[in-house]
């Protein structure tokens, strides 16, 4: 149910918040409030340290001898145990590999083996396209009785369920309006009709508690470089339900998933744990940028981070909702916080002007079409001040009409 906000006194919020101590872990600018964490994380401190130190001494001076020495080798396996601990994972059930979209391609083509007899992927029309895109892809790689079936809305899917769908597709957190799917009830369903489950977690793995394990999900897909902060790029990495670990073959056969790589047997024998889903060689530079960001994660209590989460959107919603309807401004994320991501969005008109007025001012977050502005909280290093800041700019760029100049209506690439 939706519930009215109170207003935040952010002088406190921030003198009492237990996760202050970790913004000075990260880079951040002067003069900039980052509300695009969920696109790119912040930099972590000693990444920068890490990094120089791969590359000087473990490249430089160990030159090959560092894929043992610096253990290399084993980054994939090393930094999945990492993330397995954020998202309710078993040790050996994750590791970091190759993008978000490869690893779909992977547990997606493996579960639609596991399900034999049945054609439909069941997914959202407001999925995240790359997923969609994926998921397309695999349906006419396999034959043409398979095909993905869209839902209209979350309260469509249940429906959709029936004893044709093979897989069901999920992001747990909706990019654009930041809302979010009950993952134990869904999974619940799901299994109920014989269907296996693959939950994509890139707007959730470091923005609050999952239980992967307790939810009994099949598969779990995410990036490294949002709430994770593994830098531009960073590896992704994927979670296998340790039941279907060993039982079939994912198709990218590549050497890191066979048993015995460095025996190198001119036939495939794949591993029969989850690091059957690994494949060419791990991108080095990036894995161990990837290691040290998630060093940051070791002290930190995610019951606190949700609850800080939770926090700061209530707080920027209650600011921005003193002036919303006097400026067009309709709140899409969900007020109710066990609904809803780490993030808020409002569907505008002049949405992608505005937000780039509102990054001319030190405000960043960013503009999803049509109509979307999307605020990011990042309860590591965000504090209240800040958004309460940030939605005074806002308020300040509609009623000047700020958005209105020239230079904020050409569209670029990215925003």
């Amino acid at each position: 149910m939706d519930r009215t906000i109170a207003k935040i006194d952010v002088r406190q919020a921030d003198q009492t918040d237990p996760l202050r101590a970790f913004r000075d872990r990260f880079e951040l600018p002067e003069g900039v409030i980052y509300l695009d964490g969920n696109s790119l994380g912040a930099l972590p401190k000693t990444v920068k340290q890490r990094v120089a130190r791969t590359i000087s001494q473990e490249w430089g001076e160990q030159l090959i001898r560092s894929w043992n020495t610096a253990d290399w080798v084993h980054l994939p396996q090393r930094v999945g145990n990492k993330i397995a601990r954020l998202i309710g994972a078993q040790e050996a059930t994750v590791v970091a590999a190759d993008s978000t979209s490869i690893n779909l391609f992977k547990v997606l083509s493996a579960a639609l083996q596991l399900n034999p007899g049945r054609s439909k992927i069941i997914s959202e029309r407001d999925n995240f396209p790359t997923d969609l895109y994926i998921a397309e892809g695999v349906a006419k790689q396999i034959g043409k009785d398979h095909q993905l079936v869209l839902a209209d809305t979350a309260a469509d899917i249940c429906a959709m369920l029936d004893e044709d769908v093979a897989v069901l597709m999920l992001t747990h957190v909706n990019y654009r309006t930041g809302y979010r799917h009950d993952m134990t009830a869904l999974t619940k369903a799901a299994h109920d009709r014989g269907i296996l489950v693959i939950w994509d977690l890139c707007h959730t793995a470091g923005a609050m508690q999952v239980d992967l394990a307790g939810a009994n999900a099949d598969f779990a897909i995410g990036c490294g470089y949002k709430y994770l902060n593994g830098g531009p790029g960073a590896p992704a990495f994927l979670y296998v339900n340790p039941r279907h670990q060993g039982g079939f073959r994912q198709p990218l056969s590549g050497w890191f998933g066979h048993r015995a790589p460095f025996d190198f047997d001119p036939s495939y024998a794949p591993s029969g744990s989850v690091e059957q889903y690994l494949c060419g060689t791990p991108p080095v530079l990036g894995m161990v940028a990837m290691d040290e960001a998630m060093s940051v994660w070791d002290d930190v209590d995610m019951t606190a981070v949700r609850a800080k989460s939770v926090a700061l959107c209530d707080c920027f919603i209650q600011n921005v909702g003193e002036f919303a309807d006097q400026f067009n401004l309709t709140l899409v994320t969900p007020r109710d916080a066990d609904r809803r991501g780490s993030q808020v969005s409002y569907s505008c008109d002049n949405g992608y002007a505005i937000m780039q007025a509102l990054i001319a001012r030190g405000v960043i977050g960013d503009f999803r079409a049509p109509d979307i502005i999307r605020f990011g909280m990042t309860p590591l290093y965000l504090s209240f001040a800040e958004v309460e800041g940030a939605a005074a700019i806002l308020k300040d760029i509609l009623a000047t009409r700020a958005w209105d100049a020239a230079e904020y209506q050409v569209r670029g690439a990215v925003t």
